[in-house]
């Protein structure tokens, strides 16, 4: 079952607890959210809104359960997921995906193994056919430590890791 707008409206750092065990679809790839990262214009020096709406954001302020892709050092897609209601500009950014045969680590790997650009930058998930999050595996343990890759607030707590037993993969 695809996850609705609710899941998504929920607070940032909740959804990217939640996310984790999910599988998230993209045309004929399926795999389980292994790790995520939560940003947050509000109180989040290291979120891309946090100094207000540009082109690039805009998309964090729209709608929740809208794809936020954004290029790194010019050569590396990121694949993020808006939550919260409008306006509040928060996205969980996807790290690891475990795929059937292949555990691919690193936003950037994640990226190229789909094929995701900036063609799926606001793209919507909760009513796409073949772009979307649904019910997953449960997960037995979940990890909270800082972000990675950042310098400010690199402190936040707010990357989660999954521990699932290997067979919750299958």
């Amino acid at each position: 079952m695809k996850l609705t707008e609710s899941f998504y409206q929920q607070n940032v750092l909740d959804v990217a607890r939640h996310l984790l065990g999910k599988k998230f679809v993209y045309g004929e790839h399926q795999g389980i959210i292994t790790e995520t990262e939560a940003y947050r214009a509000s109180d989040d020096e290291a979120s891309h809104a946090f100094r207000g709406i540009t082109k690039r954001t805009a998309v964090m302020f729209g709608p929740p359960g809208r794809l936020y892709v954004y290029l790194i050092y010019g050569i590396h897609y990121c694949l993020n997921i808006v939550t919260e209601p409008e306006e509040q500009a928060s996205a969980v950014l996807i790290r690891s995906i475990h795929f059937p045969g292949r555990h691919v680590q690193g936003p950037g790997n994640v990226c190229r193994y789909l094929g995701i650009t900036m063609k799926d930058n606001g793209v919507n998930i909760i009513d796409h056919p073949s772009i979307y999050v649904m019910e997953g595996v449960p997960i037995s343990e979940i990890t909270a430590t800082p972000r990675i890759g950042i310098r400010k607030a690199a402190d936040k707590p707010w990357r989660f890791v999954a521990t699932p037993k290997m067979s919750d993969y299958s």
